[in-house]
């Protein structure tokens, strides 16, 4: 028996070895889907709730059969110049893999999939980190910057218009890792902190965040903080039912919070919120993931122009910087 044992335990351990080495960004955490994912839905991003909070987009996880939205929303870094690299769905071998996020230094491959606020399909230009101190782009970024003091503003390029929620197979993406991208996933990363799982958890238990229910526009697209489902601040998704209705919400709506303003639907576009820089070489804080490459695109063909100011009214103040009134950032 002992014999027998030990030949077994030979095996596994060859079996081991001969397995290709991989980063841990790279390893599907046991969910294969036949099936794709549906599209990023249109949705605004809530107003930051303080210094120090990073923006998580949404996405779309799977369980019982179906796929269900997690909701954007924003948590804290596990370690100070912490940078989050989102999970994607990547198709291989006949099946759509899920590929977890993680935190680390720079930000790293994530299928070159579009989920806006600065997550433009490469790289990162929602922020970055100065002094110790996390700096917002208020070009793609909603602040209070009443509450929020470290702040910048970085007009940012966008081409890529893409709401694909995937990488590789018929309709995905077809980006592959840049040389930055392949440095950042050998680097030491840190998982999704317990909240973010928690904040999964919660999409989970609710019904009307699953495509088969929601087809496609969750009711709750984002939340200000993990965990939050409901209440001020959260937003659903444009076209989605029930009281989270529509691309606005707590924090982005006429009767939100402070730093609250209208949603305006000629941003309801991933690229106005995923952009590359004009200049990559900029002086403004970056996060150090933004280096890894140029997402393209081109924001908000096809959506409506906003509504006309009537000649006879004094137009409303722009919501520029200073002024601690942001302009909701939307996604499509």
């Amino acid at each position: 028996m002992r014999v027998i044992r030990l030949l077994g335990l030979l095996v596994l351990a060859f079996l081991v070895l001969a397995m290709p080495s991989t980063s841990s960004a790279q390893i599907a955490v046991g969910i294969s889907v036949r099936v794709a994912p549906p599209p990023i839905p249109v949705y605004a991003q809530p107003v930051c709730p303080g210094d120090g909070f990073l923006w998580t987009p949404g996405y779309w996880a799977y369980a019982n059969d179906d796929y269900y939205w997690v909701p954007g929303t924003w948590v804290r870094a596990p370690f100070v110049g912490g940078l989050w690299t989102p999970g994607y769905w990547g198709w291989g071998g006949g099946f759509y893999a899920w590929h977890p996020g993680y935190w680390g230094l720079h930000i790293g491959f994530y299928g070159g999939v579009n989920y806006g606020f600065g997550y433009g399909g490469v790289g990162f230009f929602g922020g970055g980190w100065r002094g110790g101190v996390f700096a917002y782009n208020r070009s793609v970024t909603n602040v209070n910057v009443t509450v929020v003091h470290n702040t910048y503003n970085e007009t940012v390029n966008n081409t890529n218009v893409s709401r694909t929620s995937f990488n590789g197979g018929t309709g995905g993406t077809t980006a592959q890792p840049n040389a930055a991208e392949r440095a950042a996933e050998n680097e030491h990363h840190t998982p999704a902190t317990s909240e973010q799982t928690q904040h999964e958890h919660a999409a989970s238990t609710n019904r009307s965040q699953f495509a088969s229910v929601n087809h496609g526009a969750p009711g709750v697209a984002a939340s200000p903080k993990a965990g939050v489902m409901n209440g001020s601040g959260v937003v659903g998704a444009k076209g989605s039912v029930g009281a989270n209705a529509g691309v606005h919400g707590g924090a982005n709506s006429n009767a939100g919070g402070a730093g609250s303003g209208k949603a305006n639907a000629a941003n309801a576009h991933p690229g106005n919120n995923s952009q590359s820089p004009k200049n990559p070489n900029a002086n403004a804080p970056r996060g150090n993931g933004s280096a890894s490459g140029k997402p393209g695109g081109q924001g908000n063909k096809g959506n409506p122009p906003p509504p006309k100011v009537n000649k006879g009214n004094t137009p409303p103040p722009k919501g520029r910087g200073g002024t601690g009134e942001p302009k909701p950032k939307q996604h499509q």
